[in-house]
């Protein structure tokens, strides 16, 4: 049998979301045969520091993994920074992982399902992710797969021998950001890519998935995606959310309730643009206006 990958699971101070996160994990049908690999982030504020100790001393009582291995950072590194030295620490022993954050209910069938991709796709250089979240997607059967050119960070997965070759720096973007070709080219995976780049590199976010992407667009490289979503974020509406509070989420999807454990993946890796246009209209201005709207009035 095949090793199976890590689970690496960031967290900072969302100990409800955090409990589903491990329970709705605890309950995929590999849970019992993976390691756990959790990164727990320290407090930005002084007043955060008891909510940090509550949660690491939940973190101490999670069961229901071959192993469970917890890392208590003494500094608040912030996500990117938390996820970049993470995921890369994973890496190098464990050559491929499985990333989650802790605000995201995975389906039964989500282990099965990344781990299944991570070995069909192991010797495909042009594959640089798993994700595990899809939008609403019509016109595949439940078990299908998709290519696009945008990575998620909702549930995702990579391989090291593509992982360490993503410039963190984006030191391509000065030559990038001159080329009105190259950022249309990049807005056709979503209008909001070139604005959270151009923000990323101002200093205005930290965003370690938007380089991602970046590096992706610059090496013409793919993600695979399920038909349904193995993923559902429950994070837009709590209170201790770290990036996303809101209470219209305009990202909603069909959730897999199947336990299907057969995925038909194929190596046809081309981009099919009825799928594309459906992928996009949650990242589309149009939609982020609503979502903007939506959320004022309620």
């Amino acid at each position: 049998m095949t090793e199976l990958a890590p689970i690496v699971l960031f967290t900072y101070k969302r100990l409800d979301t955090l409990q589903q996160t491990v329970h709705a994990l605890a309950n995929n049908s590999l849970a019992d045969k993976s390691d756990l690999i959790i990164y727990s982030d320290g407090a930005k504020k002084l007043e955060d520091e008891p909510i940090i100790q509550e949660i690491r001393n939940y973190l101490k009582t999670v069961t229901g993994f071959k192993s469970v291995t917890i890392h208590e950072s003494p500094i608040n590194k912030g996500l990117a920074t938390s996820i970049i030295n993470g995921v890369s620490e994973v890496m190098a022993m464990y050559k491929k992982a499985i990333v989650l954050e802790d605000d995201l209910i995975t389906s039964t069938n989500f282990l099965e399902y990344m781990n299944q991709a991570l070995n069909y796709y192991q010797d495909n250089p042009r594959i640089l992710s798993v994700s595990g979240y899809s939008p609403i997607i019509k016109g595949l059967n439940p078990n299908e797969i998709y290519y696009t050119q945008r990575a998620s960070s909702w549930g995702w997965a990579c391989w090291e021998d593509r992982w360490q070759k993503i410039d963190w720096q984006a030191q391509s973007y000065e030559s990038f950001v001159k080329d009105s070709q190259a950022k249309s080219r990049f807005n056709q995976m979503g209008s909001d890519m070139c604005l959270m780049m151009k923000r990323q590199m101002q200093g205005k976010i930290n965003s370690w998935a938007i380089r991602f992407c970046f590096h992706q667009f610059q090496n013409d490289l793919y993600s695979v995606h399920p038909s349904i979503s193995k993923i559902q974020n429950i994070g837009f509406s709590e209170k201790n959310a770290t990036n996303t509070v809101q209470k219209y989420n305009r990202f909603q999807s069909e959730f897999d309730k199947s336990n299907s454990l057969a995925f038909n993946f194929n190596t046809v890796i081309q981009l099919d643009k009825r799928l594309i246009q459906q992928f996009v209209r949650d990242n589309s201005i149009k939609m982020r206006i609503l979502n903007k709207v939506l959320n004022y009035i309620q």
